[in-house]
């Protein structure tokens, strides 16, 4: 494709030197990768200004640049004024707007992204249509899991899948919006036909550094003009907020008050959780859901008001919801043949952590115990917070190592346990993660319920920068193994 029509529709182009009519046989961001006739992407970023590399990429096989700033190479250069937001754009016309000819749906939110999405996937080919997620957990086409490395990838690799799902014959595309992709421009020139706000708590303060300025690039999904339609969850205290700047119809949800959709005669037990949706207009929908917890009404509320959006009918919706046994990593109760259950949870934020203690807690014959840690490099002040919570919730927590990166895990831990300390729970610490979900294992007794809580579907645990392997699954069964054969030999 020639650099001329890959630019046509983008709306930063400020000037441009050399041959327009240099053919585009690949696009990257990374000036390391081989390319045939690449279009390499200058990005500024918060450590590195890819324009310091572009020579690089010249050498790898680039034969033009996007650029802010035009650099001293003899090759075709694209000027624009923001250069993710042409990434986003270019990407699209290079894969040829592969989602205009599907029908697409953004879910965000601080909680819920993954397990809505899984929900609607579920009606959706209940209603028989095929249907494509991307998500935390990677992305799907039907039952087939693709690896996916960010929540919303980058432009490059997002327009390259959704290509690959509009070929593949995917009609409904449903993928997870994080504030990360709406701040850094992925999702420019797009059109979702509903997008679904969930809910907003504390978490990627590293980033944003203020609430409000996490809440305003969430907002900023629906109101850039980027979304036909929304949904959102009434009972999350920042909704208000949300709907009153508005200009698209909209939907609302909830549990605690009145609205469009609503839950009632609710009813959580280990197995799962039983509810009715009541829709205006609409008969009562009986719904067995086989996942449990508060929070999974909530998820079940947002899928169906997504699905409501699109036409789906009612039934649909009961089918495609009571359907989904579990979500990776999302309560998801390990078979461990033990007189406890082990739960593996995402929660690595302070209300995740919150929600799957008290959930729990309505179903434990015993005590909870509770395994989690906080991530380094990552918000600093929810980490006692979370201390606290766990003190408060759980019957007995131990602190350890989450994906500690480049910090010292013992200086997490210590900032953890300030939190812990005044509400005179009982914990330990071990910093080891595979040491402390053994000592959980160990002090299990008939009717505990011990949740490891933080990593979920991931599968590497980052230490020093380096991602090992590290699949609490495999840990749990490795472990458990152990100790029966001990008890053999004993």
């Amino acid at each position: 494709m020639k650099l001329r029509e890959l630019i046509s529709e983008t709306p930063y182009v400020l000037e441009t030197r050399g041959d327009m009519d240099t053919e585009i046989r690949e696009l990257t961001s990374g000036s390391k990768e081989k390319t045939d006739s690449g279009l390499f992407f200058c990005i500024v970023g918060a450590r590195f200004d890819a324009h310091d590399y572009a020579f690089e990429a010249v050498e790898n096989g680039c034969v033009a640049l996007i650029v802010e700033r035009f650099v001293e190479l003899d090759v075709p250069q694209v000027r624009v004024s923001n250069g993710r937001a042409a990434m986003s754009r270019i990407a699209m016309a290079f894969y040829g707007y592969p989602s205009r000819s599907m029908r697409m749906v953004g879910i965000t939110g601080t909680k819920g992204k993954t397990t809505t999405t899984y929900l609607f996937k579920s009606i959706v080919e209940r209603a028989g249509m095929k249907c494509g997620i991307i998500g935390s957990t990677g992305s799907m086409i039907g039952n087939q899991h693709l690896d996916g490395k960010l929540t919303t990838p980058d432009p490059i690799d997002l327009q390259k899948m959704l290509r690959r799902m509009a070929d593949e014959g995917v009609q409904v595309v449903c993928m997870e919006v994080s504030a990360h992709a709406i701040d850094m421009n992925r999702l420019d020139g797009m059109e979702f036909e509903v997008g679904c706000y969930t809910n907003l708590s504390q978490d990627h303060l590293d980033y944003f550094y203020t609430m409000e300025r996490y809440f305003e690039t969430k907002k900023l999904f629906f109101t850039s003009g980027m979304v036909r339609n929304a949904a959102v969850n009434a009972d999350d205290e920042t909704s208000e907020k949300l709907i009153r700047d508005l200009k698209i119809p909209f939907v609302t949800y909830a549990i605690a008050i009145n609205a469009d959709v609503f839950a009632r005669d609710i009813e959580i037990t280990e197995e799962g959780v039983h509810f009715s949706i009541q829709m205006q207009g609409m008969n009562d929908l009986r719904i067995h859901m086989r996942m449990t917890g508060m929070f999974n009404v909530y998820n079940a509320l947002a899928a169906s008001s997504c699905a409501l959006i699109m036409g789906i009918e009612p039934e649909r919706i009961r089918e495609g919801l009571e359907d989904v046994a579990s979500v990776p990593g999302r309560i998801e109760m390990l078979q461990t043949g033990t007189p406890y259950k082990v739960i593996l949870d995402y929660s690595h934020a302070p209300e995740a952590l919150r929600n799957i203690l008290k959930t729990v807690r309505q179903f434990t014959r015993n005590r909870v115990i509770a395994v989690f840690g906080c991530g380094g490099d990552r918000d600093k002040g929810k980490r006692p917070m979370m201390g606290e919570i766990g003190g408060k919730l759980a019957d007995y927590c131990i602190l350890t190592s989450d994906n500690p990166r480049t910090e010292n895990p013992l200086v997490i831990l210590a900032a953890i346990e300030k939190g812990i300390k005044p509400t005179g729970g009982r914990y330990e610490v071990i910093e080891n993660r595979r040491e402390a979900i053994r000592r959980a294992l160990e002090m299990g007794e008939d009717g505990d319920v011990i949740v490891l809580a933080g990593k979920g579907h991931e599968t590497y645990q980052e230490i020093m920068g380096v991602k090992r392997p590290f699949d609490e699954k495999a840990i749990v069964h490795e472990i458990l193994l152990e100790m029966r054969k001990r008890e053999e030999e004993a």
